[in-house]
């Protein structure tokens, strides 16, 4: 196969740095560099910026791992949500796409993907220990009950929702979630199956995902 030839080393260096986004194979690499070529400079520099600005300056969360312009998100500062309720999904777009729905009103955790042994990613690599931290002392601020695993009749126990794929390697990590957690005393329940299995998030529409929310149940493993 002939190695493609460009008249510019510079249009060169571009088509290889944007074929590595995903989805992006060379054709459309190069389509995208003779765009941006024709594009008036300050449009250039505009997207320059905003794609450095994005890598150095975003934060994340210290309390979700949200990203964020700030050390703790919106939705985690915003004293009308329901801290006692903690929405556990994989990326950032789930968020995004739960928050579309405009039927949740609690908080998040995001863990940065789900555990995949053939990917090498195994729960240390993900933001699991945080969340079991955190809802611990959650759990610490309820008040206790008769018994120490009862809360008091001033505040409900807190919900930790398993709002994750409903592939394999989804089901494998709300699996190990639940073994973290069920011996808090937490209240542990996951989407209703309008999502079908094998399922991502990021493609539900709006309407399923809400009512999925609305109807989440006990998660049994």
């Amino acid at each position: 196969m002939l190695k493609e030839r460009y008249p510019s080393k510079l249009l060169e260096d571009a088509v290889e740095a944007i074929g590595t986004l995903p989805g992006v194979g060379k054709r459309s690499a190069m389509r995208l560099a003779l765009h941006v070529l024709r594009q008036p400079s300050d449009n250039v520099h505009h997207l320059a910026d905003a794609l450095v600005h994005l890598r150095d300056d975003v934060k994340y969360c210290r309390e979700c791992m949200m990203i964020s312009d700030s050390d703790v998100c919106s939705i985690c500062s915003d004293t009308r949500r329901d801290h006692n309720t903690i929405c556990v999904v994989e990326t950032v777009r789930d968020v995004m796409s739960i928050e579309n729905t405009g039927r949740y009103g609690g908080v998040y955790h995001v863990l940065g993907g789900s555990i995949s042994p053939i990917d090498g990613i195994g729960p240390s690599d993900l933001s699991i220990a945080p969340l079991v931290e955190r809802v611990k002392a959650l759990c610490a601020s309820v008040t206790p009950g008769p018994d120490p695993v009862t809360p008091g009749p001033d505040r409900e126990s807190p919900e930790i929702i398993l709002a994750l794929s409903g592939d394999v390697e989804g089901e494998t990590t709300a699996f190990y979630l639940y073994r973290q957690l069920s011996a808090l005393p937490v209240r542990i329940t996951t989407l209703a199956r309008g999502l079908g299995f094998g399922d991502d998030l990021e493609y539900a529409d709006e309407v399923t995902l809400g009512r999925s929310l609305a109807a989440r149940q006990p998660f049994k493993p």
